[in-house]
């Protein structure tokens, strides 16, 4: 597992080369139906990005906001998909709910592993 730090870093990479790329290409990806379900695709993948950019920061600083960042990084994603097709938000809301599922499953394995193993010893 990456430190906060550098995790922090990754992130931040990748939300800036994703939300340049997804601006570079907004007039390809509003072109039909399946581009536009690309760009929403693209889009949730922006707000995943911000979201770990954003935990990561708060790991470091010590504070947590619980719900605020998630808010804050969808309304973020959600802006990036308007740029793109009115359809790409709607698509983008629905494919980040689905990685907001999936990113708390996969904490709640990881918080259960890390807590049968420190029970352990």
């Amino acid at each position: 597992m990456a430190a906060p730090g550098s995790s922090m870093l990754y992130s931040f990479l990748l939300f800036v080369a994703t939300l340049s790329l997804q601006e570079m290409y907004r007039v390809k990806l509003a072109s039909s139906e399946l581009f536009t379900i690309l760009g929403g695709f693209t889009s949730s993948l922006i707000f995943l990005m911000l979201l770990t950019f954003i935990g990561n920061y708060q790991e470091t600083c010590g504070t947590r906001t619980g719900w605020g960042a998630v808010i804050f990084a969808e309304a973020v994603a959600l802006i990036a998909a308007s740029t793109v097709h009115r359809v790409c938000i709607t698509t983008c809301f629905l494919f980040s709910a689905g990685l907001l599922y999936e990113i708390n499953k996969l904490s709640g394995m990881m918080l259960s592993k890390s807590e049968s193993k420190s029970k352990r010893y």
